[in-house]
């Protein structure tokens, strides 16, 4: 078993990178991997509560719930969601609003560290 720490800089929607980000994870979850993901500057808005995508466009929102049942932590720079007005209560539950010092201790214990 391996430990990835995926750190996610983009928003949802606006491009497909975090996407692909949520797919790298959710098979690495499948083949057995611990995953630990970070949300960084606009990445914030993946853990945004009540996200309701147009028909035919992926909820972002339902896919970290899905990750997080499998055990996937997912932490939030505090530093980007103040910025962006973010506040625990605006996350989706098991999210945690985390500091850099958390991300530094992540990056250490795991065996790779995968940038979206």
């Amino acid at each position: 078993m391996v430990t990835f720490t995926i750190i996610i800089y983009e928003a949802p929607y606006a491009k497909e990178r975090a996407l692909s980000a949520l797919r790298f994870a959710w098979t690495c979850d499948v083949e057995g991997h611990k995953v630990r993901i970070w949300l960084f500057e606009n990445g914030v808005y993946l853990a945004k509560k009540g996200q309701k995508p147009a028909q035919g466009l992926t909820n972002y929102g339902q896919m970290l719930e899905d990750l997080m049942k499998g055990g996937t932590e997912v932490k939030a720079c505090v530093v980007c969601a103040d910025a962006r007005g973010l506040t625990q209560a605006d996350l989706i539950d098991g999210v945690k609003i985390a500091t850099v010092h958390e991300l530094v201790e992540w990056t250490v214990n795991s065996d790779k560290v995968i940038v979206f």
